[in-house]
C-alpha cells in the first residue's frame, strides 16, 4: 500500500489531472479532498479530451473507486451535469465507482449570486474568481450556516425550509443591489431532484478510506488549484477558500497525516496564473506566444492565462509547504524552441534579497524577479520517452530545478496526451 498527494506547486492549471490519471493505474481509490468545480482538469485519453471540475480524474479509469470528500464544496446540479457529460462520452458514473461525502458542504444557487455580487462590489480591487460560488459556500461553512449533503438526501423538508429562510435573507441584499430576485420554489424543485439523483452516492466516505487502508489498498489524493492558492499559504486575498497544500488532503478527507507515504508536486517548466494578484516573472510576450499557438486557456473560465518564466521562489516554498517528495515537471516541450530559457532565482526588494515569498501581496507586486539566463535545446522533445533521450540542455534545465528546490524530478510531462509523459 502507497498513499500519495498531488499537489500543485504553482497558481493551479499545472497539469495535476494528467499527473494523477498516469499514477491511477498502479492505484485503487482516487480522492478529491477540497476544492468545488472552479477546478479543470484536462486529461486526454485514447484520443479523447475529458474535463473534469468535481468528479476526480480516476473515474477514466475502469475498476478504479473515486472519493469526493469532506472537503469538497459541490454545486449538486452542477454534479449532474458532470455526471451526464461523461456518460456521453461513454463513462458511466455509479455508486459504485464514484461515492461522496455527507459531510460536503453545498454549492447554492444564492452562493453564485453572492459570488458575482461581492466581486462586482469590489471593482479594481477585485480577486478574479470564477464566480462560481466557491468562497461564499466556503464562507457559510466556517460560519456554521451551510448546507451539507446529508441535509438534502436525509431531510428534504427541512432542508426546504432552511433554503426558504436563506434566500428570504439573500433576496433582500440583492433586490437593495438592483439585481434579481431568486425564487425558491424553482430552486428548490431543482435541488430536491438532484437529491433524488445523488442519494445513492452520499455515504461516510471516512470509513471507506479507512477500511480501505486496513485492506492493503492504496490512495491517491487528487489536488484541486495549487500552492499559491492557497488560503493561508498563497498569494492572499487572491487565493481561493479552502487550504491547497498537502495538509489539506488530510483534513478534506479524513486521513491522517501518518496515512501519506508521497507527496508529488507538479509544476510546468514555465509559470502562469489566471485571475488578479501578483505575478513576478509574467512576460506578454511568452503568453502571447503560447496563446497564438492556441495554448493556456483555463479549462474551467475559457479565459487566456498570463503566462511568465519559471519562479523557483515559488516553487522552493511549494516543496517546503508541502512536504514535496518530488516533482512532476509538465509542458516541458513548450520551451522547445527557445534559443534561451530564463529562470527567476530569487527575488529583491528594497535591496534585500527574498530566496521565499512575502506575505503581503503588496510587497508581492514590488519584489523585482532576479534571472539567469540558461541555454535552450532548441528541438522537439514531444516524442522523447526517456530521460536520458532528452537533450542536454532540457536535462541541465531540470538538474537545475533540483538543485534550487532540493526535490528530485521524476516526472516530466512533454505532450498532452498520457503516454507523452518520461517516467525517471
Amino acid at each position: 500500500m502507497s498513499n500519495t498527494i498531488v499537489i500543485g506547486a504553482q497558481w493551479g492549471d499545472e497539469g495535476k489531472g494528467k499527473i494523477v490519471d498516469l499514477l491511477t493505474e498502479k492505484t485503487d481509490i482516487v480522492v478529491r479532498a477540497q476544492g468545488g468545480n472552479n477546478a479543470g482538469h484536462t486529461v486526454i485519453s485514447d484520443g479523447k479530451e475529458y474535463i473534469l471540475h468535481l468528479i476526480p480524474s480516476g473515474i477514466l479509469w475502469p475498476g478504479k473507486q473515486c472519493v469526493i470528500g469532506n472537503g469538497v464544496v459541490m454545486d449538486p446540479v452542477a454534479l449532474l451535469g458532470e455526471i451526464d457529460g461523461l456518460a456521453g462520452k461513454g463513462i458511466e458514473v455509479t455508486p459504485e465507482n464514484l461515492v461522496i461525502s455527507d459531510r460536503a458542504h453545498l454549492v447554492m444557487p444564492f452562493h453564485r449570486e453572492m459570488d458575482a455580487y461581492k466581486e462586482a462590489s469590489k471593482g479594481d480591487g477585485k480577486i478574479g474568481t470564477t464566480k462560481r460560488g466557491i468562497g461564499p459556500a466556503y464562507g457559510d461553512k466556517i460560519d456554521r450556516i451551510g448546507f451539507r449533503l446529508h441535509d438534502l438526501v436525509g431531510d428534504p423538508a427541512q432542508f426546504i425550509e432552511r433554503l426558504a429562510q436563506r434566500i428570504d435573507d439573500c433576496n433582500t441584499l440583492f433586490e437593495a443591489a438592483g439585481m434579481d430576485k431568486l425564487d425558491v420554489e424553482v430552486i428548490g424543485k431543482d435541488l430536491l431532484a438532484a437529491a433524488e439523483r445523488l442519494k445513492p452516492f452520499s455515504t461516510d466516505t471516512v470509513g471507506i478510506l479507512h477500511e480501505a487502508m486496513k485492506d492493503g489498498k492504496s490512495l491517491l489524493f487528487e489536488g484541486a488549484q495549487g500552492t499559491y492558492l492557497d488560503i493561508d499559504q498563497g498569494t492572499y486575498p487572491y487565493v481561493t477558500s479552502s487550504n491547497t497544500t498537502s495538509g489539506g488532503a488530510c483534513t478534506g478527507s479524513g486521513v491522517p497525516p501518518q496515512k501519506i507515504d508521497r507527496v508529488v508536486g507538479v509544476t510546468k517548466a514555465y509559470t502562469t496564473r489566471v485571475g488578479e494578484g501578483p505575478f513576478p516573472t509574467q512576460n506578454d510576450t511568452l503568453a502571447d506566444r503560447f496563446h497564438k499557438m492556441g495554448r493556456e486557456f483555463g479549462a474551467t473560465t475559457g479565459r487566456k492565462r498570463r503566462c511568465g518564466w519559471l519562479d523557483l521562489v515559488l516553487v522552493r516554498y511549494a516543496a517546503m509547504v508541502n512536504g514535496l517528495d518530488d516533482l512532476a515537471i509538465t509542458i516541458l516541450d513548450g520551451l522547445d524552441d527557445c534559443p534561451e530559457i530564463p529562470i527567476c532565482t530569487h527575488y529583491e526588494l528594497d535591496g534585500e534579497k527574498l530566496l521565499l515569498p512575502p506575505a503581503s501581496a503588496k510587497d508581492f507586486e514590488r519584489v523585482e524577479p532576479v534571472y539567469e539566463s540558461l541555454p535552450g535545446w532548441e528541438s522537439d522533445t514531444t516524442g522523447v520517452r526517456n530521460y536520458d533521450d532528452l537533450p542536454e540542455n532540457a536535462r541541465a534545465y531540470l538538474a537545475r530545478i533540483e538543485k534550487e528546490t532540493d526535490t528530485r524530478v521524476s516526472m516530466v510531462g512533454v505532450g498532452p496526451s498520457r503516454d507523452q509523459t518520461i517516467i525517471r
